[in-house]
């Protein structure tokens, strides 16, 4: 199959899974066909595919992954011993784990093309993350926790594993509790990534978007709790403070002077 034989293929796959979806007719163009597989891909329940269907969806989006890029440690420069500073897609990072920013209920964000972490990490692992999650939310049988971690397969992505993580919400004032929260979510990862025997681990601004935490005090509890874990830790792990705004990259620049 050639690209576009893969994309139609999916479109025509997805389409035909629910009656809703009957009146919908594959757009001419390419950036509409992608779009609308995104769209479709987002509003997908947490269910099986079949074999078919995975190995052309995973054909896919390792040629879209290849088309995009893909970044690795060794093309960064560090901006402290064992710290990172890189601004860019975290989807196209090849490190043991890349840090998701979740909600509670674990199973990605189901807004079509939403702009967020979550849409995009799940857009580009594949269908298959979403079942895992499910799988993971299932035996839990409760929400996910904020402050807390669990760890997945990457499936397409170019890392090893995806960390999930929910941080705090801010409703107008920042707490002390909500301090104390992300800083958990930085070091559940990283406790979680140690106890899996990695060594590179990028996380994204967590909280900062959707979650309204501010980013100037977000990025100090961030790098402070990852410099506190690495002091503690013998086998010190690799950090990449993955930064996606201008914004956010200058104040990690002045952070990490």
């Amino acid at each position: 199959m050639t690209q576009d034989e893969r994309l139609d293929y999916l479109l025509r796959y997805l389409l035909t899974e629910r009656k809703e979806y009957a009146d919908i007719q594959l757009p001419d163009g390419m950036a509409e066909k992608r779009h609308l597989l995104r769209s479709l891909m987002n509003v997908r329940p947490p269910v099986p595919a079949s074999a078919e269907f995975l190995a052309v969806q995973d054909a896919y989006l390792q040629a879209r992954l290849a088309e995009r890029g893909v970044t690795r440690l060794q093309d960064m420069r560090s901006a402290q011993p064992g710290l990172y500073l890189w601004q860019g897609d975290i989807t196209t990072l090849a490190v043991d784990a890349i840090v998701n920013a979740a909600n509670s209920q674990m199973l990605g964000c189901f807004v079509p093309c939403h702009g967020c972490i979550d849409n995009a990490i799940h857009t580009y692992a594949g269908v298959q993350l979403r079942l895992e999650c499910a799988h993971v939310m299932s035996a839990q049988k409760e929400e996910e926790p904020t402050g807390g971690a669990k760890i997945t397969k990457a499936y397409n992505l170019p890392c090893h594993y995806v960390l999930h993580t929910v941080g705090p919400i801010i409703h107008g004032i920042v707490t002390q509790t909500d301090r104390e929260l992300l800083a958990s979510c930085y070091r559940s990862c990283l406790e979680l990534a140690a106890e899996y025997g990695l060594h590179s681990v990028a996380f994204c601004c967590i909280s900062t978007g959707e979650f309204h935490f501010p980013n100037e005090l977000a990025a100090q509890i961030a790098i402070q709790t990852v410099t506190d874990f690495q002091e503690q830790n013998a086998n010190q792990m690799e950090v990449i403070f993955n930064v996606f705004k201008d914004s956010d990259r200058k104040i990690y620049e002045r952070l990490l002077r």
